[in-house]
């Protein structure tokens, strides 16, 4: 029997450690619109991403407070005032995943951006 079943990724990190690679990686794709990563990230972010996005459109206090617990101050100020009104139309997948090439240990470079 599987009591626990595994629903996220563990990236090869301890909890504390694997949230704060989440916040800021996520933070970086929404301040700079694109990153180059690898591809257990890329996949790992894309859903936080869009988790922050969909709250910074419900545009209450509570939405804004967990975007600000969720991202760094500039991302959160970011998805609230350009991004949330950008894609208020759009239903939702916001971030698109592309290959861009390899890296030096031979490993595929992904770009993450918003699309």
């Amino acid at each position: 029997m599987r009591h626990r079943i595994k629903k996220t990724k563990k990236l090869g990190r301890g909890m504390d450690s694997r949230r704060k690679l989440l916040r800021t990686l996520a933070s970086s794709v929404i301040v700079y619109e694109k990153i180059e990563t690898n591809q257990s990230n890329a996949k790992a972010i894309r859903s936080y991403v869009d988790k922050m996005i969909t709250k910074g459109k419900i545009q209450t206090l509570h939405a804004n407070r967990q975007l600000m617990a969720g991202l760094t101050t500039n991302a959160a100020k970011k998805v609230y005032e350009v991004l949330a009104p950008r894609f208020m139309e759009r239903k939702g997948g916001y971030t698109r995943i592309l290959i861009s090439g390899k890296s030096k240990d031979g490993a595929n470079k992904y770009i993450v951006e918003l699309v």
